[in-house]
């Protein structure tokens, strides 16, 4: 591991989180769980080929939970000295002593945890200076403006690099840890004049720099997509069906995730309730996590608490076969954690009925008359009851082709129906963070518009 990013190097994160487990004990801690994180990163972003900002972070932080019997207390520190680790570590004994018990509090168990923390090799530094960052997002914006003069105006393009490390251990015999990193190019042109202005954006984000799409591709993408907007029409309220874009898509996928994590489960605070073994979707859809995924970027060998992570089946012909649970809202629930403690990894939402061509074009075509949604505004889901009404913009499809683009008006469903009535999902496959979907073609919503 290159020790120019890190101050400090993973044995030493390691010996300090035994140092912290150390005094819990000593303070009268029945049980106790440390993260040490660290990291580096640049981010700049220019506009109209100036320099707008550059920033250079180093930061590092360390959390400590600790348990006394059932109680709870936890506290937080950036300063690595052992006075002010022992101060911290007193400061989560106290919150401990004057908080309830809560009968599901406490480690994971032993036997969830992973021993043996398999390399994903997630870490992929780029030594990159300032210099040839601004560079990076200078070709991109200027890309954007060379694809057509409509092109009149830019929200910047950016460069983001950050690496970190991080080390996590607890009194039950688990640590573990390890370096990871994560890139960025991406760019906002705009398109038009005055009032008729339309904007768009489009980016590329690895963990491994060389993977990242060419500064000039991903400003000509996002110029094109920003010209297609122009001239955009209202639409007359109707019923029809709805083409989300696969960026879009990613989306659906994360609302699946809230909707089934253990929290909104046990709080009832969800339209999936009581849903386990019960199709959820056609039986064409599949949803799977993979954790081990060598290089991506929602994999991990072990969760928030140290729990094992494994490959398995989330949804299988449209049966839900799994939550998504953390060791507290498991033991909430009667269940054990699905080491989801922190979020989901690598999550795939495919179809038996795709095919390898059901590209994009295929999936207009599929659809025939309806919209083709590319951005959604708003907050506009209800997870308790499901309803979904969200502010769209996108495109007017008639017998599978693009008729003129649309703006200014308002999706509505409900996310049960909405989950039911998938009837294709693309092979335009596109990776969103932890999450990789084609489009997905729902039947039928409600497009509310004039």
């Amino acid at each position: 591991m290159s020790d120019s990013f890190f101050t400090h190097s993973q044995d030493q994160l390691k010996q300090l989180a035994r140092d912290v487990l150390q005094y819990a004990r000593e303070k009268g801690g029945t049980d106790a769980a440390v993260e040490i994180s660290e990291g580096s990163g640049l981010s700049v972003s220019v506009r109209k080929s100036k320099i707008e900002t550059i920033e250079q972070n180093k930061d590092k932080g360390l959390g400590v939970t600790v348990f006394i019997g059932q109680k709870r207390g936890n506290a937080s520190t950036s300063d690595f000295s052992p006075a002010s680790l022992r101060a911290t570590v007193e400061a989560a004994c106290n919150i401990a002593r004057f908080t309830a018990d809560d009968d599901c509090a406490g480690l994971a168990d032993d036997d969830m945890l992973e021993k043996n923390p398999q390399d994903l090799q997630l870490f992929y530094p780029w030594d990159i200076s300032t210099e040839e960052a601004v560079v990076l997002a200078q070709r991109a914006e200027s890309a954007a403006f060379a694809v057509d003069p409509r092109v009149t105006n830019s929200e910047g393009a950016g460069v983001h690099v950050q690496q970190s490390h991080f080390v996590a251990a607890n009194s039950r015999g688990f640590i573990g840890g390890y370096p990871y990193s994560r890139h960025t190019i991406s760019v906002a042109p705009i398109a038009g004049k005055g009032a008729k202005m339309q904007r768009d954006d489009w980016y590329s984000s690895v963990r491994d720099a060389k993977k990242l799409a060419q500064p000039e591709a991903i400003g000509r993408y996002a110029a094109e997509r920003a010209l297609a907007r122009l001239n955009a029409r209202k639409l007359d309220t109707r019923t029809c069906p709805v083409l989300f874009e696969a960026p879009l898509a990613a989306g659906l996928v994360g609302a699946l995730v809230q909707a089934t994590s253990g929290g909104a489960l046990y709080r009832k605070s969800t339209f999936l309730l009581d849903t386990l073994g019960k199709a959820i979707f056609p039986s064409h859809i599949q949803v799977s996590e993979d954790p081990h995924v060598i290089g991506a970027i929602g994999s991990a060998p072990f969760d928030e608490e140290g729990v094992r992570t494994t490959a398995r089946d989330v949804v299988k012909d449209g049966v839900l076969q799994g939550y998504f649970l953390s060791t507290y809202s498991a033991r909430k629930l009667g269940m054990k954690t699905t080491g989801n403690a922190g979020g989901s990894h690598n999550l795939s939402l495919t179809s038996s009925r795709t095919k390898k061509n059901d590209d994009f074009v295929a999936m207009l075509k599929k659809m025939g008359t309806g919209l083709l949604v590319t951005e959604l505004m708003g907050q506009g889901t209800n997870y308790v009851t499901g309803d979904y009404s969200r502010g769209a913009s996108g495109y007017w499809v008639e017998n599978g082709v693009i008729q003129y683009p649309v703006e200014e008006i308002t999706i509505a469903g409900n996310m049960k129906d909405m989950f039911q009535d998938i009837v294709a999902v693309g092979a335009d496959v596109l990776v969103r963070g932890t999450k990789q979907t084609g489009s997905i073609l729902i039947e039928k919503m409600v497009v509310a518009g004039n």
